[in-house]
């Protein structure tokens, strides 16, 4: 089986530099293949992908600006593998993961899978919180996606495995972005394909983003999300309510204070001391502990308005998603 790697890169020249050195030192013995597409950048990264070209199976494309699902697909199409294995630009590949990835197919063979991700010692203090904040069992239930079944799992494009008869018969992203790869995985349960977890392949994921753009981000998934469950109301679940209840309950305690009633707040104090705890016990760093409270806190309220504001418009008022959310939705 050979694998294609497929990566899709934004003005991040830098970042495909981390990621090709990453892979040049895999402990992989087979051949595989690495796929470049540069999607519409001005601040290219040809100059970087020639540079590993003696130590890689590399090829190149640069198109027009589509976004990062019609990128991969614009990949998969291109590439020659039987089996396509999907990077984001901002991560870093253990030594170790071509050879987890083979040795779980040949074990349970799966059309597509997905990861974990980790924090290497090298990130920042704020990369580290905020990788604490998406893969804490206190927020997401160990990681993202966490909380679901590890046969049921639904697979993040960041490190993301999907066979070429999946992604045929799916015809792989669609235009939504974020939100795409849950879109992808239900549509691959309704064709009949399976989808799982493999703990042991993990990636770095270096999250190169202010608390501003966090913040952006994390509210994205929250407008995101009831769009899908729009799309597929079987699989709507309470969970997904839970920041946006959080941020309601937490201003309601505020409220209560008028009424000398604490206990909701102290509630509150309780689990934020638990982030601080596990955080600064995870990263041995009392900094990084109360950064993953401030962490923790934009990607709930991020999160938690951006789903209120999505279930509103799009739940209530039945509103068009296009429409309701132009800035979700890339013309491919």
């Amino acid at each position: 089986m050979l694998f294609s790697l497929i990566i899709p890169v934004y003005n991040r020249p830098d970042e495909v530099d981390e990621l090709l050195e990453s892979l040049s030192q895999q402990d992989y013995t087979e051949n595989f293949e690495v796929v470049i597409i540069e999607d519409g950048s001005s601040l290219r990264c040809d100059d970087v992908v020639r540079k590993y070209a003696g130590k890689l199976h590399l090829s190149y494309c640069y198109k027009e600006n589509s976004g990062p699902g019609d990128s991969r697909n614009y990949g998969m199409k291109k590439a020659k593998g039987d089996y396509f294995i999907i990077f984001d630009s901002d991560c870093i590949i253990p030594p170790n993961y071509l050879t987890e990835v083979s040795k779980a197919l040949a074990a349970n063979f799966v059309d597509c899978f997905g990861g974990p991700d980790k924090a290497l010692d090298s990130f920042s203090d704020i990369q580290k919180a905020i990788n604490f904040a998406m893969t804490s069992f206190l927020t997401t239930g160990g990681i993202r996606g966490g909380s679901e079944k590890i046969d049921k799992f639904q697979p993040r494009s960041f490190n993301m495995g999907l066979s070429r008869k999946a992604f045929e018969a799916s015809k792989g992203f669609g235009n939504i972005h974020p939100g795409e790869d849950p879109d992808l995985s239900i549509r691959l349960w309704n064709l009949g394909f399976e989808t799982r977890l493999f703990s042991k392949a993990f990636v770095y994921h270096k999250r190169r983003i202010d608390w501003a753009k966090f913040t952006v981000q994390v509210n994205k998934f929250g407008k995101a999300r009831p769009i899908l469950n729009s799309w597929y109301p079987q699989y709507n679940k309470l969970t997904f309510f839970f920041p946006t209840v959080f941020i309601i309950g937490f201003a309601f305690a505020l409220v209560l204070l008028i009424f000398n009633y604490d206990l909701l707040l102290q509630l509150y104090f309780v689990y934020f001391l638990a982030l601080f705890l596990v955080s600064t016990y995870q990263n041995k760093s009392f900094r990084i502990g109360l950064l993953s409270i401030k962490a923790v806190w934009k990607q709930f309220y991020g999160y938690g308005t951006g789903f209120l504001e999505s279930f509103i418009k799009i739940i209530i008022l039945n509103q068009k998603p296009e429409e309701a959310f132009p800035e979700l939705f890339f013309k491919n």
